[in-house]
């Protein structure tokens, strides 16, 4: 029978779905899921958001090792660093290519390693997507939040001390952001590309005006001796002597971070319009190109102007190049202001890209049954809210934990990211040494040389930042795996229990049982335990007992005298001692005396439900617990019936 408008309006709605509604809005119908098509200029803004915005604090970063061991010469040093991470930008981005070509399903490293490697060694991919995710939230936020404070440093002495600002701003974004998705904002797709364009003319606007006033020796220097800025090391004898193989390596490592989010066009492939796989491989390009200008233009500003890493974040590199390009005066200020806010624009933007790639890639997994299937459902306006959820809560204890510090979160993020990496090169060396197609040698040394050049990065961060944090992403990564798998293991044991049906022969639904006794479980002497006591007589069961737990005695005797002077009650009250007050125990104990081969058992427990908030508060519900109890007992099964106590409010 279906409910029409007038009976379904009758109904009561709880305090929690109204909290929900005027919270989130009205809820959305299933029928508005709808693949959001965005054309390559869109989707360019939105998906490379997280990739663009990296160019930002990976050249500082880099500086954040060198500065501390050779000094100055880390100057010299930071650019054919950057040149070995654009020689990887070059490989990731052929290799990715190849991804969105073959694997037009949204899932990127994920759906690769599960089609070439099965969906055991796929956990790999998506432990490192997860971490990935998670880490992005927190290192975008809390560099956004970077980029205002160093603003705000160098405006003027009258806006410093906001340093202890940065925790409680980034945790506020990230809390904005998860409200936003849960709301449904993140389909707004042309509002989250306008930043990163914004991000992409301010700063090539600083790099033009900064290398003009270079080629006209009129660009300053900063002042690498400044209060607050990491202390220079000793370069010993010559700068490549004061900088050992470790500590290069260790440089390269933190300016790997400046990759992180290329794989995300491959991750959001679905927005695209058709021809998928090509119209994603061209944005992916133009993503490349214009990330790997960024990052050589913040290098080469950072050689040529000193822009030194400060101990506590701010005033950040780029902040200072853009104060040193445009210099002072009201149209020095006006640049510096555009830089800062489009850094800390498209920094909060990108940390929104894991907002719709984690619960996405959660859904995958959980529909592969390696995570819970809550993951996979739609929440009140059709996002993946428990996944949502999930999302804020670690990235807020990330950020609690590391003082949202963007040099301590870097030590955990690109492990994450490079494993992905090595995942879809190494995948799609298997999807090619198994096909015998045009261009197989070229397309196997790219993805084989990505998969080896990203395993090699995953290896010297654990290696030169375990101290520092990468330790925990070590011990994280095994441990995920192994949940995953877990999980999967224990979703397959069920099934199979479940579908283990009985032989055809014979009546399968006939009775099993020659007699069925039900128990109705008594507290009080009220219309509940009236109503149960009809409710069990429609049952027509073999017999019906009324049962009280007696766990405070001269309770338990003037219930009985109430029950025994009642005209309307033929069933007599049965009393169970229970002197040491575990209800369940006696309960189950009870359970067990009664139900045998022969014998079913049903207990049903009248549940008193308050509609009013004090009205919960005052009363302890006992149903759910005594249900635990007798679940796992045969022949013996448990119906809670609601009565509610006066009308809803």
């Amino acid at each position: 029978m279906r409910l029409t408008d007038d009976h379904a309006a009758a109904l009561p709605e709880s305090l929690s779905y109204r909290a929900k509604r005027l919270l989130l809005g009205r809820p959305l119908t299933t029928e508005r899921i709808g693949g959001q098509k965005l054309d390559d200029r869109t989707a360019l803004g939105v998906l490379a958001s997280d990739c663009i915005s990296s160019s930002a604090y990976g050249s500082e970063e880099m500086l954040r090792v060198l500065v501390p061991v050779i000094g100055a010469a880390a100057f010299t040093l930071l650019m054919p660093v950057t040149g070995a991470i654009l020689l990887v930008l070059v490989l990731l981005t052929l290799c990715y290519s190849d991804v969105v070509m073959i694997y037009t399903r949204a899932g990127g490293s994920y759906v690769v390693a599960r089609e070439n490697f099965g969906p055991d060694i796929a956990q790999i991919a998506a432990v490192a997507l997860l971490v990935d995710y998670t880490v992005t939230v927190a290192v975008q936020v809390s560099a956004g939040t970077n980029a205002l404070i160093s603003l705000a440093h160098l405006l003027g002495d009258g806006f410093t001390g906001l340093d202890h600002m940065q925790l409680p701003v980034s945790a506020g974004v990230v809390i904005l952001l998860a409200y936003g998705n849960l709301r449904g904002v993140r389909e707004a797709g042309r509002l989250f590309a306008a930043p990163a364009y914004l991000f992409m003319a301010a700063v090539a606007l600083m790099m033009a005006v900064g290398l003009g006033r270079w080629a006209a020796g009129d660009l300053p220097h900063a002042d690498i001796h400044a209060p607050g800025a990491i202390p220079l090391g000793d370069p010993g004898q010559g700068w490549l002597y004061g900088a050992s193989v470790f500590i290069v390596l260790r440089a390269f490592a933190n300016g790997g971070s400046s990759l992180t989010g290329l794989e995300a066009i491959s991750n959001g492939i679905s927005v695209f319009h058709e021809p998928q796989g090509r119209n994603a491989r061209r944005t992916l390009i133009v993503m490349s190109c214009v990330l790997g200008f960024l990052v050589l233009g913040v290098s080469l500003l950072a050689h040529l102007t000193h822009a030194i890493p400060y101990a506590d974040g701010t005033p950040t590199v780029i902040a200072q190049e853009a104060q040193l390009a445009f210099g002072s005066g009201t149209a020095g200020d006006a640049g510096l202001i555009l830089v800062q806010l489009a850094t800390a624009l498209i920094l909060y933007t990108g940390a929104n890209t894991p907002f719709t790639g984690f619960p996405f890639l959660a859904s995958f997994v959980a529909e592969d049954r390696f995570l819970p299937r809550a993951l996979t459902r739609r929440g009140h306006r059709l996002a993946f809210s428990n996944g949502i959820i999930a999302l804020s809560v670690v990235a807020l204890a990330l950020l609690l934990v590391t003082g949202a510090n963007v040099d301590r979160l870097v030590a955990l993020y690109a492990i994450g990211v490079f494993t992905a990496f090595t995942m879809a090169g190494a995948g799609l060396t298997a999807y090619h040494w198994r096909r015998r197609e045009p261009g197989r040698s070229w397309k196997l040394a790219v993805n084989a040389s990505a998969a080896v050049v990203s395993a090699a990065v995953v290896l010297i961060f654990a290696v030169t930042k375990f101290t520092e944090g990468a330790w925990l992403v070590v011990v994280v990564f095994p441990l995920g795996v192994w949940a995953l798998m877990r999980i999967n293991r224990e979703y397959r044991h069920e099934a199979a229990e479940l579908q283990a049906l009985p032989p055809a022969e014979g009546e399968r639904d006939s009775p099993r049982w020659r007699r069925h006794i039900v128990l109705v479980l008594v507290d009080s002497f009220d219309l509940a335990a009236l109503e149960a006591l009809r409710y069990a007589r429609e049952l027509r069961p073999d017999e019906v007992r009324a049962v009280h737990i007696v766990v405070d005695e001269p309770r338990a005797r003037r219930l009985r005298e109430r029950w025994e002077a009642s005209a309307a009650i033929s069933v007599a009250l049965e009393l169970v001692d229970c002197p040491d007050r575990r209800l369940e125990r006696a309960v189950a104990e009870l359970a067990v005396r009664t139900a045998d081969a022969d014998t079913a058992v049903t207990f049903l427990l009248p549940r008193r439900t308050y509609p009013t908030v004090l009205g919960r508060l005052l009363h302890r519900g006992t149903g759910e617990s005594l249900t635990k109890a007798l679940d796992e007992l045969p022949n013996v099964a448990v119906t809670i019936l609601p009565y509610v106590v006066g009308p809803p409010r």
